[in-house]
């Protein structure tokens, strides 16, 4: 191994324990909560987190073991499966981004109607149809044994290694990455797009009372004065951050590796062993990403977590001392 895939070794390392153990207290959230069980976002979101963790689980460690040995991690028939698991989970995952980000765009821009628009049923109805979606592209690569080991990626993912396939592998591959990654980055811009219009329009007008109060106020102090100005600039820019995180980590970690695996379709472009590797640990790092992009950022989260540390430390504290009092009733001589 030279030196930049042993580098490549580690960061696959540390992406496997960083999704492991975010998405793992994603879940933990979820089943402690039970107000996050009631939210319609919280089915997405166990979606999501049940795809990054299967993802981590299955796929990453035979990345590394392929990284690591240059050589096919198991028979062809566990390739494959594992091959179909990573495509299926893969297009599962993007598609419940575009899914959470339609439910945000409903409750921003309809939130009267939200409830009546977004019910439970309904997001099973949508989470049916990315199991559907996801299931279709891997089944049909999976019977056209479209799915085995690829020594630029390392992993077992799509691959033909069929010349005599070649057309309809390139006709797949382009609808494949149309209906998954272009579908769902059309979805993230439209809606999140749509979110930041209506959050940049209540800003204007929070902004418009702010400073008629601040005219009204003629003996306020400079300071005050200073700090409420302050605060306005804050609101408007923090919508656009978490519109541009949402968007900006899709588009970072998926984007690289879509367009290798287009170029791919070109023989007469080179492509770089080690930049193929690069761009799957860009997508395996989405896994690590989603958690903190889409749920343990989120005040009702942190607050979910801060219960079940105090929780874990009180009930630690109780044994602590109660261990103590045994030790101290045992330590007390008993009289003749």
């Amino acid at each position: 191994m030279d030196t930049a895939e042993v580098i490549l070794s580690v960061l696959v390392v540390v992406i496997i324990i960083v999704s492991l153990l975010s998405n793992v207290l994603v879940l933990i959230c979820f089943l402690y909560n039970p107000e996050i069980r009631k939210q319609v976002p919280g089915l997405f979101n166990l979606n999501l987190t049940f795809c990054n963790l299967l993802l981590t689980v299955s796929n990453m460690p035979l990345t590394l073991v392929g990284l690591v040995s240059h050589a096919q991690p198991g028979g062809d028939g566990f390739c494959q499966t594992v091959g179909f698991l990573e495509t299926f989970l893969s297009t599962n995952s993007m598609l419940s981004m575009a899914a959470l980000s339609i439910d945000r765009w409903i409750a921003v821009v309809f939130p009267l109607r939200y409830h009546s628009k977004m019910r439970h049923k309904d997001a099973a109805f949508v989470l049916g149809y990315t199991w559907v979606h996801s299931v279709s592209f891997s089944t049909v690569a999976a019977c056209l044994s479209w799915v085995g080991y690829h020594r630029l990626y390392a992993s077992c993912t799509l691959a033909n290694p069929r010349a005599n396939s070649r057309t309809q592998f390139v006709i797949f591959t382009v609808f494949f990455h149309s209906f998954t990654f272009l579908l769902s980055f059309i979805v993230l811009c439209f809606t999140y797009l749509k979110v930041l219009k209506v959050a940049r329009f209540h800003c204007k007008r929070i902004d418009v009372i702010t400073m008629q109060t601040l005219v009204l106020l003629v003996d306020i102090h400079p300071s005050v004065r200073q700090r409420c100005l302050e605060e306005q600039k804050r609101r408007r820019q923090r919508a656009t951050k978490k519109i541009s995180t949402f968007i900006g980590t899709f588009m970072l970690c998926f984007a690289p590796y879509v367009i290798t695996r287009i170029v791919e379709l070109f023989p007469a472009v080179p492509i770089n062993p080690h930049w193929g590797i690069v761009s799957k640990c860009l997508t395996y790092s989405k896994a690590a990403c989603d958690p903190f992009v889409y749920s343990l950022l989120r005040h009702q989260y942190k607050k979910t977590c801060t219960d079940i540390i105090n929780r874990l430390l009180k009930r630690s504290s109780l044994n602590a001392s109660g261990r103590r009092q045994e030790n101290q009733g045992n330590s007390i001589p008993t009289a003749n």
